[in-house]
């Protein structure tokens, strides 16, 4: 099933991209579960969006609505062996890697069952089942991250590939630059794949970058690219499946840009003042799903019926989602320090310090201080303050930290009501003036 031998065209920053790629449709199987994962990623990131305004998702929210042939023609063409790691923008890798949506939604609410346990959120999905290695909130921070993974396969000897995708804005970051050096010097499998969709944040890429072909970035540093079309599935499926190609028999790293755009603003925040509607309109009559859809239709891979039927499936998919992390539970108080460090053995250390009492204790001991009632009611008093409902906390022994265990200047707690000591530290003044746990 192959559309004639010609190639596509678009106009680009740098110019018209040419490309050859794309042009035979894969089987009529395989073709609909590239359109069913490309439907349920942007149902998901539109009720992600809703969830957000009805302040269900907490922190920021960065949809990649039009970037879906991006996310699925690349991972559909990688081995469950190998890994992927983003950036903030990171939704919809997750799910295309097979990570359920109840759980991403989860996690975007907050609570338990989702990705990190509620810790997260949405610019801090992970999975390490399936080896997707997390979103990250700093823009490049994935990039030597994504070298460290290539080197460990090497060092094990395994045949994984690592494929790290990050937007325009982290080419002209130091950790691109130095990343790229390195794996070019080492000869690491990595694919490094660019989501370019013109702006960092807000800035349009011929004013953030003096190079605007992105795929030649990284050749003075010995790792050659190649541009295609993102939003076309078949094109980047096939791209990318030939920088995996190369990188897991040959052994060494190369640059895939992706010429993409997404529909919404940079994060849910964004008024959008640095591009017109006329520009975002244009780019919306190249949507990537009603393409490839009509495509379909056209090929006789898939009818009108059986589209429908997808798109019903999926509605009630992601209600479920939404559901499902509405009734997932809020991590517990006495949980707040669990697994921020692995500790060795008995040995203790102040890792982390809870000052939320008047008698600091170690992180690490919070499970046990949650058994004392008056520190469970001066946390929770804390939690209200912040918006939270009061929860109980769990935990069994003793209660907070003993003398011994807080700092010099906090030793000898004051017994309740007894006169606070001359504020000679203008941020614990502070912090009494802010309310419960120091908020504002």
């Amino acid at each position: 099933m192959a559309d004639k031998d010609d190639t596509s065209e678009v106009r680009t920053p740098a110019g018209v991209l040419t490309s050859s790629r794309g042009q035979a449709l894969p089987d009529p199987d395989t073709s609909r579960e590239l359109l069913r994962q490309m439907v349920l990623i942007r149902r998901f990131e539109e009720e992600a969006g809703r969830q957000y305004q009805r302040a269900k998702a907490g922190g920021f929210l960065h949809l990649a609505i039009g970037e879906e042939a991006t996310i699925v023609g690349t991972t559909s063409v990688m081995e469950p062996g190998d890994y992927l790691i983003g950036t903030y923008r990171t939704h919809g890798h997750a799910i295309a890697r097979g990570t359920d949506p109840r759980n991403v939604m989860a996690e975007l609410f907050g609570r338990e069952d989702g990705t990190a346990r509620g810790r997260g959120g949405s610019m801090h999905i992970f999975d390490g089942d399936r080896r997707f290695m997390g979103g990250y909130g700093i823009v490049g921070g994935n990039l030597p991250i994504a070298a460290g993974l290539a080197l460990a396969s090497d060092y094990k000897g395994t045949d994984d590939v690592t494929v790290c995708m990050f937007g325009d804005g982290a080419t002209n970051t130091g950790n691109f630059g130095e990343t790229i050096n390195l794996a070019a010097l080492w000869d690491l499998p990595v694919v490094f794949l660019v989501e370019n969709n013109l702006y960092g944040m807000g800035t349009a890429i011929e004013r953030h970058s003096a190079v605007t072909d992105l795929s030649h970035k990284a050749e003075g540093l010995g790792v050659p690219g190649e541009r295609v079309d993102g939003q076309d599935v078949v094109a980047m499926r096939e791209c990318v499946a030939d920088h995996l190609e190369i990188a897991r028999r040959e052994r060494r790293p190369t640059l895939v840009e992706a010429f993409t755009y997404r529909y919404r603003g940079h994060s849910a925040a964004d008024p959008e003042v640095y591009r017109d509607k006329q520009e975002v309109e244009e780019w919306q009559r190249r949507d990537p799903i009603e393409i490839f859809s009509r495509r379909l239709i056209d090929a006789g891979a898939i009818s009108e019926d059986e589209l429908a039927g997808i798109r019903e499936g999926i509605d009630a998919q992601v209600v479920a989602a939404v559901e499902f992390a509405d009734a997932s539970p809020e991590p517990p108080l006495d949980s707040l320090y669990d697994n921020l460090y692995v500790m060795p053995g008995e040995q203790e250390g102040w890792y982390a310090v809870d000052e939320r009492t008047p008698d600091p204790f170690r992180g690490e001991r919070e499970r046990e201080a949650a058994a004392d009632s008056r520190v469970r009611e001066l946390h929770e008093a804390g939690a209200s303050y912040g918006g939270q409902s009061p929860r109980s906390g769990g935990g069994s022994g003793e209660g907070p930290a003993t003398e011994r265990d807080a700092p010099a200047d906090r030793a000898g707690a004051r017994d309740e009501g007894e006169p606070d000591p001359p504020a000679g530290d203008e941020q614990v003044e502070e912090s009494r003036q802010q309310g419960p746990g120091g908020i504002e």
